[in-house]
């Protein structure tokens, strides 16, 4: 299919952050929250530059089996996906808005049914749109920090078919796949992924490549229509 599932989002859902999201895509749920920290992060010491960051939890019961808590900051996938959650986003704001100061951005998966890394970069950029928002609408910024509207999505080959936005069922299948981070506009930021089950061509590696950006351009559209409206306290 090249239709992604449907996804809908609620932003301004936690009263406690300053910008917050829930966003659901098919059946896999992310809540993402944004907090701002008014001090450098340690690598930006003496630079007078904002940072942004993002860590990524899964919850015990978001999948089919209860899943230990992780409690290891080195646990690899988990490391691995939270870089790319903040080289996504980092993309996405001008951060001399936030100089000497670190945005966090949390995003932890309550229900997983495929592309989970995805749907949390679509959920920081919602949860991240609050918290812009807020701060125009309450005069601690003039200007709106947000450059681009990053979004992803998994395309995959299943058998010779393309399919976009895989679910769980058709990930395990895939004989390649991509997580594919793009903005709005179809300007490509990161790409993961490869074949799974041999090699495939470069007509193939294309053909998913320029699926997935023209998918993020139509995910982007319809969240961009659902952020327009703000919910929550």
């Amino acid at each position: 299919m090249l239709e992604p599932r449907a996804v809908s989002v609620k932003r301004g859902v936690n009263p406690h952050a300053p910008g917050s999201a829930h966003l659901i895509m098919g059946r896999t749920e992310i809540l993402a929250t944004v907090t701002l920290e008014d001090k450098p992060a340690p690598h930006m010491r003496g630079k007078k530059e904002g940072w942004l960051t993002a860590e990524y939890a899964m919850l015990p019961r978001a999948t089919n089996d209860r899943q230990a808590r992780e409690r290891n900051l080195q646990n690899g996938r988990r490391h691995e996906i939270q870089r790319l959650l903040g080289r996504a986003l980092r993309a996405s704001v001008d951060l001399k808005y936030f100089r000497n100061q670190t945005i966090y951005v949390d995003c932890d998966v309550l229900v997983a049914d495929g592309g989970t890394r995805v749907a949390s970069i679509l959920a920081g950029h919602a949860a991240l749109h609050d918290f812009c928002d807020r701060l125009i609408h309450s005069g601690r910024l003039s200007e709106w920090p947000l450059t681009h509207k990053v979004g992803a999505i998994s395309v995959g080959l299943v058998g010779e078919e393309v399919r976009v936005d895989l679910d769980y069922a058709e990930d395990k299948v895939a004989r390649a796949d991509l997580n594919v981070v793009a903005t709005d506009t179809g300007l490509v930021i990161e790409v993961q992924g490869g074949a799974e089950e041999g090699p495939i061509s470069l007509a193939e590696y294309s053909q998913l490549l320029n699926t997935g950006v023209q998918a993020i351009q139509s995910v982007m559209g319809d969240l961009g229509r659902e952020l327009a409206v703000i919910q929550g306290v």
